[in-house]
């Protein structure tokens, strides 16, 4: 039995609330368990200088932890005059799961800023942010799409993470923080609807996994991430229509 009485392939329970923030052309509250994430997706009329007159857009993220979403106080980066390595990852990470579902010439040359802000942490604070600033970057293409439909519509798929593990000899899924830190093996999975795969990070914590455990926590991760897609799909109801329909 697992510390909170879910079973090995079951994932937390999971809320989503559009429209959580006021200004925001896209806002998603997502909670995970215990874990809860701010996803906001504002909407720029121009792209970085590297895309000047290409005719496509770009999808950047930014990502923090506030101060006690943690048990002990987190100091802001701006205290520290930097950004630390383990932020710029993750912003990286949320930044190119989102990237690989959206067709960037038929963004046209928009800039699609996300943030994700942590205002709790109890593990999955990655995937949490990844499976809702997808939600909230629909809700942002949608505004405009209605507004002044797209040649194209832009969103071809549907993304998603969660997370794997072996924990106590038992390969689980979603892991919550006690059991992240105790794990044998920690795998991050992001995919799509078809069953690709976005990115996959996997380390071995105590000691190296075998192909056979790594193409069962590969298993594992499809069934998350089908589940974490459905409760998308519940969340954005009918505005998920033109999503891969290139419409």
């Amino acid at each position: 039995m697992r510390i909170d009485g879910r079973k090995n392939e079951q994932i937390r329970n999971v809320k989503v609330t559009r429209g959580y923030t006021k200004y925001a052309e896209g806002s998603v509250y997502i909670e995970v368990g215990d874990t809860k994430v701010l996803c906001n997706v504002s909407i720029e009329d121009k792209v970085p200088p590297f895309l000047k007159g290409k005719g496509e857009g770009w999808i950047t993220a930014e990502y923090n932890m506030l101060p006690r979403s943690t048990g002990v106080r987190k100091v802001r980066d701006i205290a520290r005059l930097k950004v630390d390595g383990r932020t710029m990852e993750i912003q990286r990470l949320i930044g190119r799961a989102l990237r690989s579902v959206v067709d960037l010439k038929a963004l046209g040359e928009k800039t699609l800023w996300v943030d994700c802000d942590v205002i709790q942490a109890d593990g999955g604070t990655r995937t949490t942010s990844i499976s809702g600033a997808f939600i909230a970057l629909v809700d942002a293409v949608n505004k405009i799409h209605k507004e002044k439909p797209f040649k194209v519509y832009p969103i071809r798929n549907f993304v998603a993470a969660t997370s794997v593990g072996i924990v106590n000899g038992e390969k689980v899924i979603d892991l919550c923080y006690e059991e992240d830190s105790t794990a044998k093996v920690d795998m991050n999975i992001i995919g799509t609807e078809d069953g690709e795969f976005v990115e996959v990070q996997g380390t071995g914590e105590e000691s190296p996994m075998t192909r056979q455990e790594l193409n069962e926590l590969l298993n594992l991760g499809e069934k998350g991430l089908k589940q974490m897609i459905t409760i998308q799909k519940n969340a954005l109801k009918m505005d998920a229509l033109w999503i891969g329909t290139g419409e």
